[in-house]
């Protein structure tokens, strides 16, 4: 599904990553891990398009990707979450997590003006898949809730279901 291959990746003469090679399979999970300035950041922001390694390949699900862009990696399901939270605070937490959706949706505003039915019919095949999202993390009590008066620990769990 995810391949890399002999990736490096440098900041001037520093070496951010070096030759690291790695594959991930449908329904594996795996953890990057190391101490600070390892390049585990670096890795994660060469896997989803927010950096370009000089070297190396990265394919995902059989398709080139050395200089993809981040929202493209995103439209794809390839997506990340910020050491700082990065959530609309006045927003509630199901609008933050539809709001994660965006880039799959294919109904635009025209759609939504003059085609209003198709338009809310994919709106709610997307809502759906968020309530099943807010189920999985347990997170239905803060459903209406505005992200901006949850505490740090929900407001992660709230950035977490917006990724997936």
């Amino acid at each position: 599904m995810l391949d890399l291959q002999d990736v490096s990746l440098s900041f001037g003469g520093v070496k951010a990553i070096k030759n690291v090679g790695f594959d991930i399979k449908k329904g594996e999970v795996r953890a990057i891990i190391g101490p600070n300035g390892a390049g585990k950041t670096s890795m994660l922001n060469v896997i989803n398009g927010f950096y370009h390694p000089q070297e190396g390949t990265i394919t995902y699900k059989g398709v080139p990707r050395h200089n993809m862009k981040p929202y493209v990696a995103a439209s794809q399901g390839i997506s990340r979450t910020f050491q700082n939270v990065a959530l609309f605070r006045g927003m509630s937490t199901l609008d933050n997590i539809m709001a994660g959706r965006t880039l799959k949706m294919h109904k635009n505003f025209f759609w939504q003006l003059f085609y209003y039915g198709p338009a809310r019919q994919e709106e709610m095949e997307h809502r759906e898949k968020v309530e099943h999202v807010i189920d999985f993390l347990e997170i239905a009590h803060i459903r209406r809730t505005p992200v901006g008066r949850l505490p740090y620990g929900l407001q992660k769990r709230v950035e977490l279901a917006r990724a997936l």
